[in-house]
């Protein structure tokens, strides 16, 4: 009754305005079927999610773990972002074969590249559990019986829902802890790239237009799910066949206008809606710049490197995206945040709050006192937060020598246990192929001048004195590290593991850089990330009772549950926005933009001679609307992180396009949303063929799509 009465006042604040937040889970979604067909949609609930038969969420697959995609023919034909398969393009790409610059189309099924480790999981079903896990768990228990208690009841529920199949099942809390959903997957192991365009095209506009509207990015990349001849999941085989989907998107090949419903359909993953204002103070003060600075220094290395050699651009074109994406955003969220006053609209919300809480007795007691906590809990704890993400910045993000840390780290762990097995020469072989892949997008020199710096100003923000030997200057220790160190060098790497026993072990004891990464990896799991456990599970055992009171003293208000990488629905309409004084975004976007962004000589917008051959042509093949050839559009749709690849549907389910980004105005949704200019951004579906078509002569993948005018 509580999780109907949340759906019917969301509903009834969504009549006020199109454009609205939250993201909806599926299996509620009856609760807002009539509001969407409202809206324009002519689908039902049922056919957007079904249990007892096919539906358009047997279309929409987790890729990768941290990206969406959807499956657009009956051969299990997928389509995701360009930079959600980047690692993939990437890692078979090579001076001989530079598939970033120029692009890869499998002409055949036999030319399709395997991808080991990649995965595209279909959700099969999602149940509520709360009462399920909660079943025996008492008030009058302490946490930690509490804990265990909830632990034993979602160990069994998981293991009867995985007997007998080959589902694999996870519950995951929602709302802190107030709600639990089980959710049941197939996940697919054999997902082959199919094609790409050239990074002119997929990653248009570069750093310079990424997180910004009016946008030209032809972002998307295909890729192709196999399985067994049973058509259910199997590892990598040749013999494997081109899945049979239970469902695939038509194309939406109708001519688009501002107004459109649109449906997002994917796994966004994280939002923080219920923060308290002195957390969302520390986020714009201290936390987001200083994360910020980390990787405006790491990018200073890496895009001069990648400027000065081709060899350097394909080894670390993937891992600057990583760090590039989220520094911008980062950089929007501050400003989008200080701009709309975010700060003082969550203090007026805190003080609503406090007053509901005090107009009764109950509710005095139980909530009244939670806020003052919370922002208590701030001024004692912030520091713990900011050592724990500084420390991920460094020693996760940062400085690659790390990562190979990590790599000897197991080798120290499991070696005994290799050699009582008799598995070492096996392990070795395996840890000789992976430091083969390491070493073939690393660079020694640019790691240094990264470590270098990230070091330094590591350093400076946690002010620890005894982080470095008072001896050493930090560029000392990387003289030091970068001349001597295993971790860094493809020769004694592979050197060591061949002359690898439980003796050779010792020479670790010696070893400059693994000595250094021990004693931050032992300060960071012993200090820092115990401290930040602490802090964190305090927090959140406050903000579920937070959100409780929420749900209670304010039942007709809109409250969704956080994004938290699980299948989610967001609906809106096509339209622009106007975020600034005298500024109007208009909808959609053109091919006669390319060429605009072309002829300002900037290198973010190169494009190649054939691009501009076909613009001047105007050669659009069918795919054109009025004359014009649209290439991106924006939609009122909620949208964060994970939602890259989402397909975004027309009214019939159908697909126009496939969200990839959002303005930079919007970059704050994650902790405010603002409907008047927070907008999502879409690769319209009719450019990507063009592309795959006209441009790029892979007629035969258009050609597998259902085209739906």
């Amino acid at each position: 009754m509580k999780k109907l009465l949340l759906s019917l006042g969301f509903i009834s604040s969504l009549t006020l305005g199109f454009s609205e937040e939250g993201m909806l889970i599926p299996s509620l979604l009856s609760a807002f079927e009539s509001d969407m067909q409202a809206k324009g949609m002519k689908l039902t609930a049922d056919q957007i999610y079904s249990v007892n038969h096919s539906s358009i969420k047997d279309a929409i697959m987790h890729f990768g773990g941290g990206c969406t995609a959807e499956l657009v023919s009956k051969k299990g034909l997928l389509l995701t972002n360009h930079h959600c398969g980047y690692s993939q393009i990437q890692s078979h790409s090579s001076l001989e074969k530079d598939y970033l610059k120029n692009g890869f189309w499998a002409k055949n099924f036999s030319e399709e590249l395997a991808n080991p480790g990649l995965t595209a999981a279909r959700v099969v079903r999602i149940e509520d559990v709360t009462k399920s896990v909660l079943f025996g768990v008492k008030e009058s228990d302490n946490e930690s019986e509490q804990m265990m208690a909830i632990q034993k009841n979602i160990q069994k529920l998981v293991e009867d829902a995985q007997e007998g199949n080959h589902y694999k099942a996870e519950i995951r809390a929602f709302n802190y802890g107030n709600d639990f959903y089980m959710i049941i997957k197939e996940i697919f192991s054999d997902v082959r790239l199919v094609g790409t365009p050239p990074n002119s095209i997929g990653k248009f506009g570069g750093d310079t237009d990424n997180w910004v509207w009016p946008r030209h990015t032809g972002d998307f990349s295909v890729f192709r799910i196999y399985a067994g001849t049973d058509n259910k999941p199997a590892e990598y085989s040749e013999n494997n066949v081109p899945y049979t989907p239970l469902h695939f998107l038509p194309i939406s090949f109708k001519n688009r206008k501002k107004g459109d419903f649109t449906m997002v359909y994917g796994f966004p993953g994280s939002t923080e809606q219920h923060l308290v204002s002195d957390n969302l103070k520390y986020l714009i003060d201290q936390e987001r710049p200083a994360r910020i600075k980390m990787r405006e220094l790491s990018l200073s290395v890496i895009d001069a490197a990648m400027r000065s050699s081709d060899e350097t651009r394909i080894k670390y074109s993937a891992k600057q995206a990583r760090i590039a994406n989220a520094y911008k955003k980062w950089i929007g969220q501050i400003g989008g945040l200080k701009e709309l006053n975010a700060l003082e609209k969550k203090l007026a919300k805190e003080k609503k709050y406090l007053e509901m809480a005090n107009s009764k007795d109950a509710w005095k007691k139980k909530y009244g006192p939670i806020i003052g906590q919370m922002n208590e809990l701030m001024k004692t704890g912030a520091m713990a937060d900011f050592r724990y993400q500084m420390g991920i910045e460094y020693l996760y993000v940062g400085p690659e020598l790390f990562k190979m840390g990590r790599t000897m780290d197991r080798i120290v762990r499991d070696l005994e246990k290799w050699e009582k097995e008799g598995k070492l020469d096996e392990e070795i072989k395996r840890y000789q192929k992976g430091g083969t892949g390491f070493f073939k997008d690393f660079d020694a020199q640019v790691d240094q001048k990264i470590f270098e710096l990230l070091t330094d100003e590591y350093h400076r923000q946690l002010k620890l004195d005894d982080f470095m030997n008072s001896k050493n200057s930090v560029q000392a220790l990387s003289q030091s590290i970068y001349s001597k160190s295993v971790l860094i060098d493809p020769e004694r790497y592979h050197s060591f593991l061949e002359k690898l026993s439980s003796k050779s072990l010792k020479k670790l004891d010696k070893d400059p850089g693994y000595v250094f990464y021990k004693k931050v990896r032992d300060r960071f799991m012993d200090e820092h990330l115990a401290g930040y456990r602490g802090f964190k599970q305090e927090m959140d055992r406050l903000l579920k009772v937070y959100v409780a009171g929420k749900y209670e003293m304010f039942p007709n208000e809109a409250h969704w549950a956080d994004a938290n990488s699980t299948l989610r629905i967001t609906y809106g309409q096509l339209e622009g926005s106007a975020p600034r004084d005298g500024m109007a975004y208009t909808e959609h976007t053109t091919l006669d933009g390319i060429i605009q962004k072309y002829n300002t000589g900037n290198p973010d917008f190169e494009i190649k001679e054939r691009m501009v051959e076909l613009a001047n042509k105007r050669e659009y093949g069918p795919y054109a609307q009025d004359g014009e050839l649209w290439v991106c559009f924006t939609g009122s749709n909620h949208t964060t992180g994970g939602n890259s690849g989402s397909p975004v549907l027309d009214e019939n389910g159908y697909l126009m396009g496939l969200n990839f980004d959002r303005s930079w105005e919007s970059t704050m949704s994650d902790y405010h949303f603002d409907a008047s200019r927070c907008r999502n951004i879409v690769v319209d579906i009719r450019y990507v063929m063009w592309v795959m078509d006209v441009y790029s002569g892979a007629r035969h993948l258009v050609d597998e799509m259902t085209l739906k005018k």
